[in-house]
Formats: C-alpha cells, sequence, structure tokens
C-alpha cells in the first residue's frame, strides 16, 4: 500500500511513546485514533480518485479529521 500522509505519528513527531501508551491505556484515545485512522484513509483514497466523492463530501471528512487531531492532540497535552 502507497503512504498515506497524515498518520498521526506524523502529526505528532515525538509523541509515538504517548501515543502508543495512550492507545493502549485509554478508550477514548484509542477510539479517536481509530476513527482519525479511518477518516485518513478514506480522504486519501478520495483524493488519490480510488474513491468517487464530492467536493463538499471530501471537505466535511477533512473538517471531522481536524476536529478529531484536536480531540488527540488535548489528550497527548494532558497526558
Amino acid at each position: 500500500m502507497s503512504h498515506v500522509p497524515h498518520e498521526l505519528h506524523e502529526e505528532f513527531p515525538g509523541k509515538a511513546d504517548a501515543l502508543h501508551a495512550l492507545k493502549t491505556g485509554n478508550a477514548h484515545f484509542a477510539k479517536l485514533a481509530d476513527e482519525y485512522h479511518e477518516v485518513n484513509r478514506e480522504i486519501h483514497r478520495i483524493e488519490t480518485e480510488v474513491a468517487p466523492a464530492s467536493d463538499e463530501a471530501l471537505e466535511e471528512l477533512k473538517k471531522t479529521r481536524l476536529q478529531l487531531k484536536d480531540q488527540i492532540a488535548a489528550l497527548l497535552v494532558a497526558a
């Protein structure tokens, strides 16, 4: 599979240990991370024209990804 941009370890460089600890020890964080991963993959599929979508649908997915990223960032800061 090709490289998918915006993976969490790229969005939060230097936080790999914290990401792993939160994914394994915090069910809410794990759910957010899984949802982020799914949305990010769908955006990548649309942008690489593997999956069709309207511009509006793509923008909504990007907004969702940003909201998830903000929530994840807040949990990383609190950890």
